[in-house]
């Protein structure tokens, strides 16, 4: 017997006492109370679901931050029930403005809780650092297994939804990745930046992550999202926030930067993933782990316990990989040499260092290292719109829309006056 998408309840709305009656119960460490539609419970309560549970949301960081061993579980369900409050908040001040519907509502909140359910093991080491190479020119992505994921589960699990909405929820996974389509998206577009922003990197998927990422590393973090999902608001078909907020997504970007200096790219945390890519590509042929991005049934079976399988298993053909993650174990890590920051100015024609340049660099006397002694890591820190600052567009655009509105606001108050003088 399949769940359909129009089964019970009338009001779907987050604060209705209506709704809470017939949901789930959660309490989250970062957000307190979140409440689980029973459609919703449905796609938690599924194996492929469940799987995020076992795929840890920092994935090798909690070997140097103990307290990192929260799951991409935990996550979805904030990404879900941020997604819900997000949307509630605009329909709730402009409904009838921009014509929220209720299916919009839950298509959105549906892209929150499954925007991660086609993720890989180790966070994005899995996408960036193992499958290229073992797979050279690989593109595979997480936001599109994602989306494979989906169809999966909608399948296997007989749960009844309307095909135009299902299109809408992978397109709205898909939004913020290279492979986001440019024709779609035409109508209510402000609601596909709600859990994944392509056009400014403002979404309740940040939200999320950046408070709970911080928290369970133990940093302070001083980036307060309430303020901002109380006050945003549609103008030209996009999510804007007040001018006087600047400052709170100044502090999400820097934040979100902040993390990735001291907690993503962390050198042991950089040397452990390196030692991991290595014992993953010597188990590749014998456990065939890449070969299961191509069947979203076996994709599903893939963890974080992968490492844990290497480990404990007698085959030969795994012991070169066993013995890396017994040093991994033992703390015997590969060694950080060095690190060299490239200005912002001269990064357009920075050359990559390679292993060969280390190599050749060497001096006389001493150790000689080999090539394959040598990985060098190029990491791009940024506020996730590269070279540019995010708040420029950000400004413009508030500038943009206030002065629309005023303009407007003129134009109204002309035209009252002109009706004044008629009747005069």
């Amino acid at each position: 017997m399949g769940t359909s998408w129009n089964e019970e309840g009338t009001s779907f709305y987050s604060l209705s006492c209506q709704d809470r009656r017939h949901s789930k119960h959660i309490h989250d460490n970062v957000h307190g109370n979140i409440y689980l539609d029973p459609f919703f419970l449905k796609l938690v309560d599924t194996e492929q679901f469940q799987r995020l549970r076992d795929l840890k949301q920092l994935g090798l960081t909690h070997m140097v931050y103990p307290g990192a061993v929260h799951s991409r579980f935990e996550h979805s369900l904030g990404v879900y029930w941020l997604a819900g409050e997000a949307v509630h908040t605009i329909k709730a001040h402009q409904g009838s403005e921009i014509n929220i519907e209720r299916n919009d509502i839950r298509t959105v909140k549906l892209a929150g809780l499954l925007h991660d359910v086609g993720h890989g093991p180790f966070s994005h080491l899995f996408e960036r650092e193992f499958l290229p190479r073992v797979l050279k020119g690989s593109k595979w992505s997480h936001e599109d297994m994602s989306v494979r994921m989906i169809d999966y589960i909608v399948d296997a699990h007989y749960i009844e939804i309307d095909s135009a909405i299902l299109k809408n929820v992978k397109e709205m996974v898909l939004a913020s990745s290279e492979t986001a389509s440019q024709k779609i998206m035409s109508e209510k577009r402000f609601l596909y930046d709600i859990v994944a922003n392509g056009r400014n990197g403002i979404d309740v998927d940040k939200f999320d992550y950046i408070v709970r990422d911080s928290r369970a590393c133990g940093l302070g973090c001083n980036f307060q999202f309430q303020r901002l999902l109380e006050t945003m608001r549609v103008m030209g078909d996009e999510i804007c926030y007040r001018a006087k907020d600047y400052l709170t997504i100044h502090k999400l970007f820097a934040t979100r930067a902040d993390l990735h200096r001291t907690v993503y790219t962390h050198a042991k945390v950089k040397a452990i993933e390196l030692m991991v890519v290595d014992a993953l590509t010597l188990a590749n042929d014998e456990l065939s782990i890449s070969a299961s991005i191509h069947e979203p049934a076996k994709f599903c079976k893939l963890d974080d316990s992968i490492l844990r399988q290497i480990e404990t298993s007698d085959k030969q053909e795994l012991k070169k990989a066993r013995d890396l993650i017994l040093r991994i174990r033992r703390r015997d890590l590969y060694q950080f040499c060095n690190e060299y920051s490239v200005p912002k100015d001269k990064q357009e024609n920075f050359k990559d260092i390679t292993p060969q340049d280390i190599v050749c660099s060497q001096e006389n006397g001493g150790t000689t290292l080999k090539e394959e002694d040598v990985t060098v890591s190029v990491v791009k820190i940024d506020l996730t719109r590269g070279s540019s600052n995010p708040l420029e567009r950000y400004l413009r655009k508030n500038i943009m829309y206030l002065m629309k509105a005023l303009m407007k606001a003129l134009f109204l108050l002309l035209s009252s006056l002109t009706d004044l003088l008629l009747i005069i």
